[in-house]
């Protein structure tokens, strides 16, 4: 068996100082580490159980089957702070019909991330009988 100590997400940008600027300032995720020097040096971000890793440059933008999912306690109120930064919202929050709520960002790329909120009731949170 593979003992997985920690993992990291690894996302290559066109134009890494923006996406810089849109994960650490916009999303405002805060910083693990930073490493290297000039505009493809790496940053990589605390993600609550993980990281994500901006790092080099890429040609062209990851494939649209990169998606990045992070939880956050409030979805309205991270919505609130997106658009107050001027964030673009692809989706607002909504209500799933399997009972999270989520709202659709994108990255610089177009990366799509979802933010979710797993309300207090949800079977993520509580299994009845168990």
């Amino acid at each position: 068996m593979v003992h997985v100590l920690s993992g990291r997400t690894l996302l290559r940008p066109t134009d890494p100082e923006r996406s810089r600027i849109f994960y650490g300032e916009q999303l405002g995720l805060a910083v693990y580490r930073e490493f290297g020097t000039g505009p493809e040096r790496g940053t990589v971000y605390f993600l609550g159980g993980g990281f994500l890793e901006v790092s080099g440059r890429a040609e062209a933008p990851a494939s649209a089957a990169v998606r990045l999912w992070l939880q956050v306690e409030d979805v309205a109120a991270a919505h609130e702070e997106l658009v107050a930064k001027g964030v673009g919202i692809v989706r607002p929050p909504v209500k799933e019909p399997w009972g999270l709520i989520e709202m659709w960002i994108a990255d610089p790329d177009g990366t799509p991330i979802v933010l979710v909120e797993i309300p207090a009731a949800h079977p993520l949170r509580y299994r009845p009988g168990i």
